[in-house]
């Protein structure tokens, strides 16, 4: 098992963390101003990863957020996109503007239990359909038997492939690693996790699939930015943080936006490096800005 706590000289101190997300958690109220809230909504990867997705209902989704500028002129574009893969070609051909990104999750969402040719298949397709982004699940029926190697090798030919299917068409394509925090449980096995995707190629590490009982948490946000500023600290990368599954209040958006804040600072805060995959957020954080009861989502 790799020593990642020595490497990069951090270890995830359960107390510690507690105290810290306490004085957050005291201040939340007072950082959700107006522009926190719209800094929050143009982090949103708006989500919908439902088994009765259609065509059609992606098209209505789509079509919402490029008339977002119509309805609501003063609030910035989410970031993307997020659907199944085979749904890629759909968001590409009907978004207005570019600048919202397609994101597809990929690598046999949300279990990853399959052949890892299969994922990687799949990671290909979803570039080749339009995807800007692609969500890929580790490995934890590797992970957690204590197989590092082989949970890397899956991130690494699936980086691979997601590159070289890029490449063809003079593009790059963001990668972000889901580690499924409600199932490590332990502060440790997040790190450990943390660190391996990110030594993998990650360009954003994310909590959660939304498809597990327990799905982002403060504490687990905690940890993996913190794992995220020692990387830096050690390799000069910057890696992005994205918290998703449950984040349905705008207080729950503001907890996350404050965790980045405060232990990677203002540079993290753009959609670059800062994203929440959401699917009910997008109405409460207009409401919350607009003082009443929206419902355009």
């Amino acid at each position: 098992m790799d020593n990642f706590f020595t490497k990069y000289g951090y270890t995830p101190d359960a107390e510690a963390i507690g105290r810290s997300l306490d004085v957050i958690a005291a201040n939340v109220e007072g950082a959700a101003t107006p522009e926190v809230l719209k800094n929050c909504f143009a982090a949103m990867d708006v989500t919908t990863l439902h088994t009765n997705d259609t065509v059609a209902s992606v098209h209505s989704l789509v079509q919402k957020v490029n008339n977002l500028a119509v309805e609501f002129p003063s609030y910035p574009l989410p970031a993307s996109i997020c659907v199944y893969p085979n749904f890629a070609s759909v968001v590409r051909d009907a978004r207005k503007d570019p600048r919202v990104h397609v994101t597809t999750v990929s690598s046999c969402f949300p279990s990853a239990q399959s052949f890892l040719e299969v994922k990687v298949k799949e990671c290909e397709m979803a570039v080749a359909a339009g995807a800007d982004e692609i969500d890929i699940v580790l490995a934890l029926n590797s992970f957690l038997a204590g197989d590092f190697d082989s949970a890397r090798r899956e991130i690494r030919a699936m980086r691979k492939a997601v590159d070289d299917a890029a490449a063809k068409e003079g593009r790059k394509v963001v990668l972000k690693v889901i580690l499924e925090t409600g199932l490590l449980v332990s502060v440790e096995n997040i790190a450990n996790a943390s660190f391996l995707a990110m030594e993998e190629g990650a360009d954003f590490i994310k909590t959660s699939t939304g498809k597990v009982s327990v799905n982002a948490t403060p504490t687990a946000a905690y940890v993996m930015c913190s794992c995220i500023r020692k990387f830096y600290e050690k390799t000069g990368r910057k890696v992005g943080f994205k918290a998703a599954g449950g984040i349905s209040s705008a207080m729950d958006a503001v907890c996350y936006y404050s965790i980045v804040s405060t232990v990677l600072g203002k540079e993290w805060l753009g959609s670059d490096l800062f994203r929440l995959g959401v699917s009910r957020l997008a109405n409460s954080l207009i409401s919350a800005v607009e003082q009443k009861t929206v419902t355009y989502f």
